[in-house]
């Protein structure tokens, strides 16, 4: 008699699999379960062996992983070598019967082998990651600008008053121009992570996953002594009611190296004839983009959620990774029930940096790894989550240790989707 439930197979896909393996993701994402010629071949210069993972039903995959490598921006800047995780899914038919489980077993495993500091990942839902020891690291908002309400000129032309200039521009300058301020930026921002070549050609239309791609409008900022110091990608929805324009620009990227050149981008899109609605796309919590108003109510958050997700897969390292910006010390207990990091560890924190060495000393606080990655990156603080009865103070006072150590000034922000 045959069994309900026949064993499912885990393992690498081959090459030849790639177009099996995308209807799987498409499946499990909801969406057509067919895969044109033109993403199957714009996809095949991302398969890696080894990086994409399937389950298998017979010859039909029923569920997919994927993980690329990736540099995560620490707090003060040092860049440590990370395992991006995308394209997970389990078929509907198949659920609940531990194939996430294994596939991040697998990957994660290799990911320690390799020598990676910590994995990421975008959770498309909140409860499902947890258990795997990632823990949300950054956070992001999106804002809707009501244009008419912003205090905004609408007569001058949106033009910096700086001494600098905005010029649209075209994907070959962004492809030219755009890596480079990027790793201007994201080496000034925690929780910023690496664009591969990959990256921009898809996001400038060299590499098409569909052929209904549109271009967007580029915005380029020089200062005034010609340095590029921002960029955004932007798209206009044309719309006219009673023979009055009500446009929405949305925006798909923007980032930049200094206050003046977000401020001119943010003024050139409020500026931007028909326009009346801005919706800013995924932003950090504490960006300064309301406050480039006149009027900051005209900003109105219309998103707030978790974004980037961290596991961290080596204490030591991601600890002596990052910069500190007082003095101390704290005996952490790291909880991790997978057995990949967990034990005591003595953090020596200083302004010169972090010394992190295993201990047999009393613990003062006692976190599951995934809380250590919401902490890591500065942007979570460790007296709420003992509050919240996720951290445990062993030592009265060790929270507010934590806090003064790891929490920074300025939030982390992830600017990208992965």
């Amino acid at each position: 008699m045959t069994p309900p439930h026949p064993a499912l197979d885990v393992r690498p896909i081959t090459e030849p699999e790639l177009q099996e393996w995308l209807r799987a993701v498409h499946t499990g994402f909801l969406r057509e379960p067919l895969v044109s010629d033109t993403e199957l071949e714009a996809r095949r210069p991302q398969f890696t062996p080894g990086r994409f993972l399937g389950a298998f039903d017979g010859d039909k995959c029923v569920a997919t992983f994927r993980s690329f490598d990736q540099e995560l921006t620490a707090v003060g800047g040092a860049a440590v070598p990370a395992d991006a995780i995308t394209g997970v899914t389990v078929t509907s038919t198949h659920r609940r019967r531990g194939l996430l489980t294994r596939m991040m077993a697998k990957d994660l495993a290799a990911a320690k082998e390799r020598g990676d500091v910590v994995a990421t990942l975008i959770a498309a839902e909140y409860p499902i990651y947890g258990r795997y020891g990632f823990g949300p690291a950054t956070s992001m908002t999106e804002w809707t600008i009501d244009v008419p309400r912003t205090g905004l000129d609408p007569r001058r032309s949106g033009a910096p008053d700086d001494g600098g200039r905005i010029d649209l521009v075209d994907g070959e300058d962004v492809r030219k121009l755009g890596p480079e301020l990027h790793e201007r930026m994201r080496r000034a921002q925690p929780g910023a992570v690496s664009r591969g070549e990959m990256w921009w050609q898809m996001n400038t239309g060299v590499v098409r996953l569909e052929p209904s791609w549109k271009e967007p409008f580029y915005a380029l900022y020089r200062s005034a002594d010609g340095e590029v110091e921002g960029l955004a990608a932007y798209r206009v929805d044309d719309s006219w009611h009673d023979k009055q324009p009500q446009d929405t620009a949305t925006v798909d990227w923007l980032i930049a190296t200094t206050p003046a050149a977000e401020r001119a981008l943010w003024r050139h899109l409020c500026s931007i004839d028909w326009v009346t609605t801005v919706r800013s796309g995924w932003r950090s919590p504490d960006d300064l983009l309301p406050f480039f108003l006149p009027n900051p109510r005209a900003a109105r958050i219309t998103t707030q959620a978790d974004w980037l997700w961290v596991r961290i897969l080596d204490v030591v390292r991601a600890l002596e990774a990052r910069t500190y910006a007082g003095e101390g010390s704290l005996v952490l207990e790291i909880v991790d029930g997978d057995g990949m990091t967990g034990g005591r560890y003595r953090l020596e924190a200083s302004t010169a940096g972090g010394s992190c060495t295993a201990t047999t000393e009393s613990a003062e606080l006692t976190l599951d790894v995934s809380e250590l990655a919401a902490l890591w990156l500065g942007d979570e603080s460790a007296v709420r989550l003992a509050a919240l009865g996720r951290v445990r103070e062993e030592r009265a006072g060790a929270g507010r240790v934590a806090d003064a150590l790891l929490r920074t000034s300025g939030r982390p922000w992830c600017p990208d989707m992965f």
